[in-house]
Protein backbone atom coordinates (compact mmCIF):
# COMPACT_ATOMS: atom_id res chain seq x y z
CA UNK A 1 0.00 0.00 0.00
CA UNK A 2 1.34 3.30 -1.01
CA UNK A 3 2.23 5.71 2.01
CA UNK A 4 2.25 2.71 4.52
CA UNK A 5 4.91 3.17 7.22
CA UNK A 6 7.94 0.56 6.84
CA UNK A 7 11.41 0.27 9.07
CA UNK A 8 14.69 -0.90 7.26
CA UNK A 9 16.29 -2.98 9.39
CA UNK A 10 19.42 -2.65 7.18
CA UNK A 11 19.89 0.88 8.97
CA UNK A 12 19.65 -0.83 12.27
CA UNK A 13 23.67 -1.25 13.69
CA UNK A 14 22.59 -3.13 16.63
CA UNK A 15 24.70 -6.63 18.41
CA UNK A 16 23.40 -9.30 20.51
CA UNK A 17 22.10 -7.60 23.73
CA UNK A 18 21.68 -4.50 22.53
CA UNK A 19 18.58 -2.49 22.29
CA UNK A 20 17.48 0.30 19.86
CA UNK A 21 14.29 2.91 20.61
CA UNK A 22 12.95 4.79 18.61
CA UNK A 23 9.93 7.29 17.73
CA UNK A 24 7.77 7.02 14.66
CA UNK A 25 5.29 8.18 12.74
CA UNK A 26 2.36 5.40 11.83
CA UNK A 27 0.16 5.70 9.24
CA UNK A 28 -2.73 4.08 9.81
CA UNK A 29 -5.81 2.77 7.50
CA UNK A 30 -9.28 2.85 8.60
CA UNK A 31 -10.67 -0.44 9.89
CA UNK A 32 -13.59 -2.67 9.32
CA UNK A 33 -15.74 -3.69 12.10
CA UNK A 34 -19.45 -5.57 11.68
CA UNK A 35 -19.78 -3.45 8.09
CA UNK A 36 -18.69 0.13 9.88
CA UNK A 37 -15.71 2.18 9.47
CA UNK A 38 -13.97 3.49 12.26
CA UNK A 39 -11.18 6.05 11.56
CA UNK A 40 -7.93 6.33 13.18
CA UNK A 41 -7.31 10.08 14.62
CA UNK A 42 -4.89 11.51 13.62
CA UNK A 43 -4.46 8.72 10.65
CA UNK A 44 -0.89 9.67 11.31
CA UNK A 45 0.33 9.27 15.02
CA UNK A 46 3.36 9.01 17.29
CA UNK A 47 4.69 5.58 18.25
CA UNK A 48 7.51 4.00 19.97
CA UNK A 49 9.10 1.24 18.18
CA UNK A 50 12.22 -1.17 20.39
CA UNK A 51 14.08 -3.56 18.92
CA UNK A 52 15.84 -5.88 20.96
CA UNK A 53 18.71 -8.32 19.64
CA UNK A 54 19.16 -11.51 21.45
CA UNK A 55 21.45 -14.00 20.19
CA UNK A 56 18.82 -16.65 19.10
CA UNK A 57 16.53 -13.84 17.56
CA UNK A 58 15.05 -10.31 17.64
CA UNK A 59 12.09 -8.56 20.24
CA UNK A 60 9.96 -6.21 18.24
CA UNK A 61 7.82 -3.80 20.39
CA UNK A 62 5.74 -0.93 19.33
CA UNK A 63 3.40 1.42 21.59
CA UNK A 64 0.94 3.94 20.06
CA UNK A 65 -2.04 5.29 21.67
CA UNK A 66 -5.11 5.51 19.06
CA UNK A 67 -8.66 7.32 19.11
CA UNK A 68 -10.77 5.73 16.74
CA UNK A 69 -14.49 7.79 16.05
CA UNK A 70 -17.01 6.00 13.81
CA UNK A 71 -20.75 4.99 14.11
CA UNK A 72 -21.78 3.32 17.47
CA UNK A 73 -22.73 -0.21 17.44
CA UNK A 74 -26.46 0.50 19.04
CA UNK A 75 -27.44 3.45 18.02
CA UNK A 76 -25.43 4.74 15.14
CA UNK A 77 -24.05 8.32 16.59
CA UNK A 78 -20.53 8.73 17.11
CA UNK A 79 -18.55 6.61 19.62
CA UNK A 80 -14.86 7.72 20.21
CA UNK A 81 -12.59 4.56 21.74
CA UNK A 82 -9.08 5.49 22.98
CA UNK A 83 -7.04 2.56 23.29
CA UNK A 84 -3.55 2.11 24.44
CA UNK A 85 -1.71 -0.21 21.99
CA UNK A 86 1.47 -2.60 23.25
CA UNK A 87 2.17 -4.69 20.66
CA UNK A 88 5.09 -7.66 20.90
CA UNK A 89 6.76 -9.96 17.99
CA UNK A 90 9.79 -11.87 17.22
CA UNK A 91 11.64 -12.87 14.72
CA UNK A 92 14.04 -16.00 15.25
CA UNK A 93 17.60 -15.90 14.06
CA UNK A 94 16.83 -19.05 11.93
CA UNK A 95 13.61 -19.93 12.26
CA UNK A 96 13.38 -23.08 9.89
CA UNK A 97 10.06 -23.00 8.45
CA UNK A 98 8.62 -22.65 12.05
CA UNK A 99 6.13 -19.73 11.70
CA UNK A 100 6.21 -19.45 15.62
CA UNK A 101 9.39 -17.73 15.30
CA UNK A 102 9.01 -16.02 12.66
CA UNK A 103 6.75 -12.39 12.61
CA UNK A 104 4.48 -11.90 9.20
CA UNK A 105 5.36 -7.79 9.27
CA UNK A 106 8.92 -8.87 8.17
CA UNK A 107 9.58 -8.96 4.44
CA UNK A 108 12.94 -8.68 3.00
CA UNK A 109 14.57 -6.92 6.04
CA UNK A 110 11.59 -4.37 5.87
CA UNK A 111 9.26 -4.32 9.25
CA UNK A 112 5.57 -3.53 7.93
CA UNK A 113 4.53 -1.16 10.99
CA UNK A 114 1.59 -0.15 9.32
CA UNK A 115 0.31 -3.63 9.16
CA UNK A 116 1.77 -4.24 12.46
CA UNK A 117 0.18 -1.69 14.19
CA UNK A 118 -3.46 -1.96 12.31
CA UNK A 119 -3.47 -5.87 13.23
CA UNK A 120 -2.15 -4.78 17.05
CA UNK A 121 -5.27 -2.65 17.14
CA UNK A 122 -7.98 -4.90 15.73
CA UNK A 123 -6.82 -7.45 18.35
CA UNK A 124 -7.58 -4.62 20.93
CA UNK A 125 -11.12 -3.65 19.56
CA UNK A 126 -13.87 -4.88 21.91
CA UNK A 127 -16.65 -6.72 20.42
CA UNK A 128 -19.06 -3.56 20.31
CA UNK A 129 -17.81 -0.33 20.10
CA UNK A 130 -20.67 2.14 21.72
CA UNK A 131 -20.91 5.79 21.91
CA UNK A 132 -21.34 4.84 26.16
CA UNK A 133 -21.67 1.54 28.17
CA UNK A 134 -25.16 2.34 28.88
CA UNK A 135 -26.42 3.13 25.33
CA UNK A 136 -30.31 2.39 24.31
CA UNK A 137 -29.82 2.46 21.33
CA UNK A 138 -32.78 2.47 18.46
CA UNK A 139 -36.23 1.74 18.89
CA UNK A 140 -37.25 -1.34 17.53
CA UNK A 141 -40.64 -0.35 16.28
CA UNK A 142 -40.10 3.33 15.15
CA UNK A 143 -36.32 3.47 14.99
CA UNK A 144 -35.34 6.81 17.05
CA UNK A 145 -32.70 6.67 19.35
CA UNK A 146 -33.53 5.63 22.51
CA UNK A 147 -31.11 7.97 24.02
CA UNK A 148 -32.44 10.76 22.61
CA UNK A 149 -35.85 10.04 23.26
CA UNK A 150 -36.66 7.49 25.96
CA UNK A 151 -39.91 6.07 25.32
CA UNK A 152 -42.06 2.91 25.18
CA UNK A 153 -45.09 1.80 22.78
CA UNK A 154 -48.59 -0.33 22.97
CA UNK A 155 -47.06 -3.26 22.16
CA UNK A 156 -50.73 -4.70 21.18
CA UNK A 157 -51.33 -1.43 18.72
CA UNK A 158 -47.74 -1.73 17.05
CA UNK A 159 -47.62 -5.66 16.89
CA UNK A 160 -49.92 -7.12 14.01
CA UNK A 161 -49.30 -10.35 14.94
CA UNK A 162 -51.08 -9.54 18.71
CA UNK A 163 -53.91 -8.20 17.14
CA UNK A 164 -56.30 -12.17 16.72
CA UNK A 165 -55.02 -12.93 20.57
CA UNK A 166 -56.28 -9.31 21.38
CA UNK A 167 -59.39 -9.89 19.58
CA UNK A 168 -60.23 -13.12 21.58
CA UNK A 169 -59.31 -11.41 24.83
CA UNK A 170 -62.16 -8.50 24.04
CA UNK A 171 -64.89 -11.70 23.30
CA UNK A 172 -64.01 -13.49 26.58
Amino acid sequence: MAGMTTFNLRTLKIRSGEQFQDGREIKLVPLELGGQRYLPVPETLPAELTITRASTGTVFELGFHVRLHGPCFRCLDDAVLDLPISAQEYQATAPDGDEELRTPYLDNDRLDLSAWAHDALALELPDKILCRADCAGLCTVCGKNLNAEPHEHDEHESDPRWAALAELKDRL
